[in-house]
């Protein structure tokens, strides 16, 4: 990680968000309450440049500038740290799974936000924190669905 100056953190990864590890189900339920603390505390954190390579030699690069997300990866940063690729896995993922939640409505069978919390539906959890990331550090929705419908087919 290096501070290229202008607030904002740089991480250079050695591979592209495609072979982000897998991270552990429990890991990532963290993640996302801490970034939900995080969120409540309107600890916004700092902007940060994520810089992965391309086994052609091109790079990928991706920003985290929103208010939101770079909460979410100051809270991941603060417990599972961003100096690892595990730990770059667990932000890379939280956020995949939040853009899901937010903008695939298939998806909403599988979780509830309410003033209590949010609860996501084990299988939502297992996949998002073992299925590949694509090139811009998201999931695949369809493939995501069709993984889930496999799985699980008799879905809540």
């Amino acid at each position: 990680m290096t501070a290229p100056g202008a607030g904002m953190l740089r991480y250079d990864v050695p591979l592209p968000p495609e072979r982000l590890p897998s991270v552990s189900g429990r890991e990532l339920l963290a993640a996302w309450d801490a970034a939900r603390e995080a969120a409540a505390a309107e600890a916004w954190g700092e902007a940060r440049a994520v810089v992965f390579q391309r086994g052609d030699g091109g790079v990928t690069e991706l920003v985290i500038a929103d208010e939101d997300a770079r909460c979410w990866a100051a809270a991941v940063d603060a417990t599972v740290g961003l100096g690892s690729l595990y730990g770059l896995a667990v932000c890379f993922r939280l956020l995949a799974l939040i853009e899901l939640m937010a903008n695939a409505p298939w998806a909403r069978r599988f979780f509830d936000i309410s003033a209590d919390g949010t609860e996501i539906h084990p299988a939502l959890v297992r996949a998002a924190s073992r299925f590949p990331l694509a090139a811009d550090a998201r999931f695949d929705h369809a493939a995501l669905r069709a993984s889930l419908a496999v799985a699980l087919p008799s879905a809540p």
